[in-house]
């Protein structure tokens, strides 16, 4: 009996354990916040706040208990004729924003490059938070109708009501901020209130295949309260700043993100991960973040107001000064010394690519409107190219006289340099003839370059597109890329070699024979140029030879 009572309650143990493992469901792990009892044992002491650096009030970081339940998120999708547009209710952030610009082009890649929304945290400590808000509308329609549409977003933050309103216009990629925040309580608030513009630090390690060069930004750009602009072009290495100024943005050659504050109080800041692109680095991709922040101090009952521009679209010069952003197009300078303060470019290239846009509204044509303004800048400068050829051509006339002085005064370079200099003033000729009147051409030159080689006009337009065979574009049908089919490119070539030997030489016959190459040296160097730099100097060269040939006319008759 005590053996059969025994394998009974050993057999139901065996049965239960079997049960517990192979059939009962797993029994749920109680999250902390069900757990107040055992919360309540063990209080929790609270951690020293970080004391944080100038710029790192931006960044957003959500708290680990919130105080207040955080809505769920609602987007409202604004259409406009320049773009397409998501605003999250989370701060009022772009979640999408799409270009209708030569296509469609996205400037937002969710996770990796955009704004943050409207961040408020405390005046002194780490972080902020992305407010949270309600929407007015699900969805806004800007159009030519109804040019100017608002969207307004209000919601609280610890005690402070807050208010955004969002302004989009049919005309302008920019976009108006109106945000105002009130402190309702019995004491006083001091606050951090910021909105911040992040990219990836590390774009550069990716291929840009599926990625237009507005995703990927390489600079950060911003401009100082007396108007410098400054270029930051290594995200690797973004100083930090936290200062005045007029507006601050990252970008690429043709396209940015801007924030322009409109008013006082605002600080202009923007920090970086300094390991982020160390190729040892372990740590997850680090970021780049702009943004334009206040730190106002809110008495019992007062509220703060704060506009802020948002710009986000292409380097279109018009669109740009309409909204006080002309000078994030990088002309370049001159080299030279510090101390002079640089010799910005924009005084050249301005006017030559305000010219070129306007030709190109009667044109209807990039390519053709190109040609134009070489042809023009050929026009005015010829006066000043026939005195250069004919010096040079005198100069030719003398070489063979100079060659004798060479070889008789070989050993005596003082008495060569005295007998060659007497010989030019006995046939009044000036060495310098030649070089001088194209020293003139060089500013117009240089001006068109830089128009062309920063025009994001040119991007997608065509000059002589015939079609696409086997996914290739045949024959130009971006100026703003290279020539797929390589035909630009070395024709340039071939119209620089026949200018170079129909160019009058008067020095050493070598000398002359070395000049030959650069013509293969220019073809391979122009390869992979823009089409449309390509274009201006191809033409330049034909209109040269026609210039060469034209002045050669009266000679060939007198011959005959």
């Amino acid at each position: 009996m005590e053996k059969r009572a025994f394998l009974a309650v050993a057999l139901m143990a065996a049965v239960l354990i079997l049960y517990q493992t192979f059939l009962a469901p797993p029994t749920p792990e109680v999250p902390p916040a069900s757990q107040p009892q055992q919360q309540a044992e063990k209080p929790a002491t609270p951690a020293p706040a970080p004391v944080a650096k100038p710029a790192e009030s931006m960044a957003p970081a959500v708290p680990a208990a919130p105080a207040e339940p955080r809505p769920p998120q609602r987007l409202a999708r604004v259409t406009a004729p320049l773009y397409e547009a998501v605003v999250s209710s989370e701060g009022g952030k772009l979640q999408e924003f799409t270009l209708k610009y030569r296509g469609e082009k996205p400037m937002v890649v969710v996770g990796d490059l955009g704004p943050a929304g409207l961040v408020i945290g405390p005046k002194e400590g780490a972080g902020g938070t992305v407010v949270p808000m309600q929407l007015s509308a699900e969805a806004v329609a800007v159009t030519p109708d109804k040019p100017t549409q608002e969207l307004v977003l209000t919601g609280t933050h610890e005690g402070l009501r807050i208010r955004e309103v969002l302004t989009f216009r049919a005309d302008s990629y920019a976009i108006d901020a109106h945000v105002k925040i009130e402190n309702p309580s019995s004491a006083p608030r001091a606050l951090t209130i910021a909105l911040p513009w992040f990219t990836r630090q590390d774009w550069r390690d990716e291929k840009p295949k599926e990625r237009f060069q507005g995703q990927h930004p390489t600079e950060i750009l911003w401009s100082s309260s007396n108007g410098h602009v400054t270029h930051d072009e290594n995200l690797c290495k973004v100083p930090p700043l936290s200062s005045d100024g007029q507006w601050i943005g990252m970008g690429s050659v043709w396209y940015m993100a801007a924030l322009a504050p409109r008013g006082e109080g605002f600080k202009l800041v923007a920090q970086g991960d300094d390991k982020a692109c160390d190729a040892k680095a372990t740590a997850p991709v680090g970021r780049a973040t702009i943004a334009v922040q206040a730190a106002p101090t809110l008495a019992p009952g007062q509220a703060w107001e704060g506009r802020v521009t948002i710009f986000v679209g292409p380097k279109e010069y018009d669109r740009l000064k309409a909204v006080g952003l002309e000078g994030a197009i990088n002309f370049g300078g001159f080299p030279v010394p510090r101390q002079w303060g640089g010799l910005p470019m924009d005084w050249l290239g301005v006017p030559i690519l305000l010219l070129m846009n306007w030709v190109y509204r009667h044109v209807g044509n990039y390519g053709v409107a190109i040609i134009l303004l070489t042809v023009v800048s050929k026009v005015l400068f010829y006066p000043l190219t026939v005195k250069s050829m004919r010096s040079m051509k005198a100069m030719q006339a003398l070489a063979p006289q100079i060659n004798a002085l060479r070889n008789k005064h070989k050993s005596d370079p003082q008495r060569l340099q005295r007998e060659t200099m007497d010989l030019y003033r006995q046939h009044k000729v000036n060495p310098m003839g030649g070089c001088l009147p194209m020293v003139a051409q060089i500013p117009i030159f240089y001006a068109l370059y830089l128009a062309l080689s920063v025009s994001v006009e040119l991007q997608n337009a065509t000059f002589l597109c015939i079609g696409r065979v086997f996914g290739l574009h045949i024959w130009i049908c971006d100026l703003a890329s290279h020539d797929p089919t390589y035909v630009l490119p070395i024709l340039m070539g071939v119209t620089m070699f026949i200018q170079q030997k129909m160019t009058p030489t008067a020095g050493d016959p070598r000398q002359a024979k070395m000049m030959l190459v650069m013509p293969f040296i220019f073809t391979f160097m122009f390869l992979n140029l823009p089409a449309g730099l390509v274009l201006y100097w191809t033409v330049s060269n034909v209109l040269q030879i026609a210039q060469q040939k034209f002045m050669d006319r009266p000679r060939a008759r007198a011959a005959a």
